[in-house]
């Protein structure tokens, strides 16, 4: 279910370029195209030592400081935190698994501390977080899986200026698919002889027909057979392209599904319908394509009354990208990306011109308030409503199950992205642990957002008003048949909205022979014998708030703000109109596991009781503003609702701990229950003084239209943040008055007097 496209491979032996070992990287920059090299190359010797045998590189991503060292770090009070590799790799010839670290520059003798405290003796420097190097009970005496701890770290590579912290087997679990797994997966499918067989005498297709139309949709294994458990397994959805490469394969589905084993390489199970379906063949099967080399114009033409629209900045664009620091006007942000989460967004702040009443106006452009120390999407969930095997199979966890940044696209200049344009690149890494750069993987560009503000006075005539313009950054990634397209959205009011639009191909089946297109039970019938199941699509985000703490919101408290109607009649309210708004502190894990409720137009304030804001007094915050989101229709106790507890509220807070990274838990293909907030939550802490990090699920129930064939127009869900009483006032009013000169009028039969409300006095213009 995973792909890649537009990858470029580093080749192992390249030798890293004048830049990277002339610059030092940001602490938060993801790990450089060498620093994978390198990272793969020191656990490659370990295991080559070790008598592993074949290693498989799943991940190899930067391991982020722990907090409370990065913000030590960056107030200057301790050094420059080592760059340090995770590494997440499987065993073939054990079915194992194994994660390592990787410290990236050997320090001068002594000239380093260790994080959070006086010089440690050497073998424990930078092994993070403290709870992630230990062993488990079984590592150390397990046969075959030697143990690298904080006290038996490996000698230093001097020549590849790293050094191997630590290595551990990890029981019970299996890491994400990557694109090198999904294509394997495919290519053993297709390879089997009992596939192939079943394919040729249900379908009447030849050796070659197999060889050039048969596709396997690859899936991580949700809800596996039984007989099969501890097996590290894909299943395949099998379709047809009938003409040619660029043919829709959705359009012709097929009823076989087939297991395999990864580690074994072959086919270990397989489902089929138990008649043969028929494959559409007709000429209208034409007209369920979308490439532009296969839709028919002479039936249906382009359209030909779209005139040219051009985003033009004279000037170029407002915004700069320095490294990974990323600044446009007030907002100021570092961009970080790894394989798992995609784009990460690290150290969010917002400069404020203006000083609190009394204080000395700030030096430069204002004070530095932070707003967010870390965001990202952490997970996702996407179940399927047909109770029926192979479909009750169908859930992916596709951030845990694929990783977000494994599965980046590269953007196209002037297609997904419009105007000035900068690109900033990604580097995952292949099965073989050679760095993949994904070109432009993230979108960073600038648009007119429509009207910030107005205000027409009747008495004077006189119009003041403003154009909003926000800083967009984006990434999309295609997960086999569908697209995420992921936008952070920043405006001058200090709003943030993050939006994701779902788009791509709706993952289909064939409806069983005889079925009536009318009567598709668990969904609609989008194309000739083909059906598309009604699903649901569940998101989590980890936002770790800062709201004006410079400890990176080590002070925030979360609260519920509701809107409460007062008891009618009586003094307070006689005449029976009389509400508020009603704010309850969540000081308790258990407490602050909450669902929207629009009627009450309930939200979530994260504020910081040690900022006040001088003119109402109160504790300056953001509110985290829910958008409509449905309950997970799978029963509380079915292996859905289990694995994706996280969907089961809309909101979570916990107490921040370095290594709680993901809702569902750090390896979730095939897990039979949420190993993340579902096992966080259960102790119920207290959450004062805490250091909250808010988790926030919503999604999407799609009921798939007719229309979302044979490619779905985007559906948009997402969630916003917007100050309230973080600022004095509206911080936008003092964007200048402006008229864009290239805007024209086209006079219609109603004509039209034109108009000055935006614009300066004439002696100005």
């Amino acid at each position: 279910m995973a792909t890649a496209f537009n990858m470029t491979t580093s080749n192992a032996s390249v030798k890293p370029s004048a830049l990277e070992t002339a610059t030092v990287p940001h602490p938060l920059e993801q790990l450089s195209a060498d620093e994978v090299r390198r990272a793969a190359e020191v656990v490659r010797r370990y295991a080559a030592g070790a008598g592993l045998g074949t290693l498989r590189f799943n991940t190899v991503m930067l391991r982020e400081p722990p907090k409370r060292y990065q913000l030590a770090f960056e107030r200057g009070a301790v050094p420059r935190p080592p760059r340090v590799a995770e590494v997440v790799l499987v065993l073939p010839q054990s079915a194992g698994v194994a994660e390592a670290l990787v410290r990236l520059a050997l320090p001068p003798a002594a000239a380093e501390a260790a994080p959070l405290g006086p010089p440690p003796p050497p073998a424990s420097v930078a092994v993070w977080p403290a709870a992630s190097a230990s062993p488990s009970a079984s590592s150390p005496s397990t046969p075959g899986a030697p143990f690298i701890g904080p006290d038996t770290v490996a000698p230093p590579c001097a020549e590849l200026g790293a050094q191997l912290l630590l290595w551990r087997k990890l029981e019970g679990v299996h890491p994400l698919t990557s694109p090198d797994d999904n294509s394997e997966a495919e290519a053993i499918m297709k390879a089997s002889p009992v596939l192939r067989q079943a394919v040729a005498e249900r379908y009447g297709l030849s050796e070659a027909e197999i060889d050039e139309q048969l596709m396997c949709d690859t899936w991580a294994c949700h809800n596996a057979p039984r007989h099969l458990a501890g097996r590290r397994l894909m299943q395949g959805f099998l379709y047809l392209k009938l003409r040619g490469g660029h043919d829709n394969e959705y359009a012709h589905p097929l009823d076989l599904t087939p297991i395999v084993d990864l580690n074994t390489r072959e086919v270990v199970h397989m489902d089929a319908y138990d008649r043969p379906c028929s494959v559409h063949r007709g000429p209208d099967a034409t007209g369920h394509n979308y490439s532009r080399s296969l839709v028919d114009t002479g039936v249906r033409p382009w359209r030909d009354d779209i005139k040219p629209l051009h985003v033009v900045q004279p000037e170029g664009p407002s915004f700069s990208l320095d490294g990974p620091v990323l600044s446009w006007q007030r907002w100021r942000m570092v961009l970080g990306f790894n394989g798992r989460e995609g784009l990460v967004l690290h150290n969010l702040t917002y400069t404020d011109p203006l000083a609190p009443p009394g204080a000395p106006p700030p030096p430069g452009p204002g004070r530095v308030r932070p707003v967010l120390h870390r965001a990202s999407l952490v997970e996702m969930a996407v179940p399927y409503g047909d109770p029926h095997v192979p479909y009750t199979r169908k859930c992916a966890l596709d951030v845990g199950d694929y990783g977000f940044g494994l599965c980046a696209n590269s953007l196209e200049l002037g297609c997904d992205c419009l105007g000035h344009i900068t690109y900033m690149d990604a580097v995952v890494n292949n099965a073989k642990g050679e760095a993949v750069v994904i070109r432009k993987a993230v979108c960073i560009h600038e648009e007119d957002a429509g009207i910030m503000w107005k205000h027409w006075d009747c008495r004077t005539g006189a119009a003041e008003v403003r154009r909003s313009r926000r800083l967009v950054v984006s990434q999309v990634s295609t997960f086999m048949n569908y697209e995420y397209a992921m936008y952070w959205y920043f405006y001058q009011d200090g709003t943030i909205h993050f939006e994701l639009k779902l788009t791509g191909i709706l993952s289909t089946s064939v409806c069983p022979e005889g079925e009536a297109a009318a009567a598709a039970p668990f969904g609609v019938r989008v194309a000739p014998g083909v059906n598309a199941t009604v699903h649901q699509h569940f998101f989590c985000m980890r936002l770790d708030p800062a709201i004006d703490d410079t400890e990176g919101g080590r002070h925030v408290v979360v609260a519920e703000v509701e809107a409460v109607p007062l008891p009618p009649g009586g003094d307070d309210n006689p005449h029976r109109n009389g509400f508020r708004m009603v704010e309850t502190e969540l000081t308790r894990v258990a407490a602050a596991s909450r669902n929207h409720n629009f009627n009450t137009a309930r939200h979530w304030s994260m504020k910081n009781p040690f900022s006040l804001n001088p003119i109402s007094g109160r504790p300056v915050s953001y509110r985290l503003m829910p958008a409509a989101s449905p309950a997970v229709m799978a029963a509380p106790d079915s292996l859905v609702a289990r694995r994706a507890e996280f969907a089961r509220k809309q909101l979570w807070v916990t107490p921040h701990v370095d290594g709680q990274r993901y809702a569902a838990g750090e390896h979730v293909v095939q897990s039979e229950a949420c190993m993340g907030l579902g096992v966080w939550t259960a102790q119920d802490a207290p959450l004062l003084g805490s250091d909250p990090v808010v988790w926030y699920s919503f999604g999407v129930t799609h009921a798939p239209r007719v229309e979302d064939f044979p490619v779905m127009p985007v559906e948009v869900c997402g969630f916003s943040l917007k100050p309230d009483g973080f600022f004095a006032g509206n911080p936008a009013v003092d964007l200048p008055p402006s008229r864009d000169p290239a805007s024209k009028e086209e006079m219609g039969r109603a004509g039209g007097a034109g108009g000055g409300c935006c614009a300066l006095p004439k002696s100005k213009l």
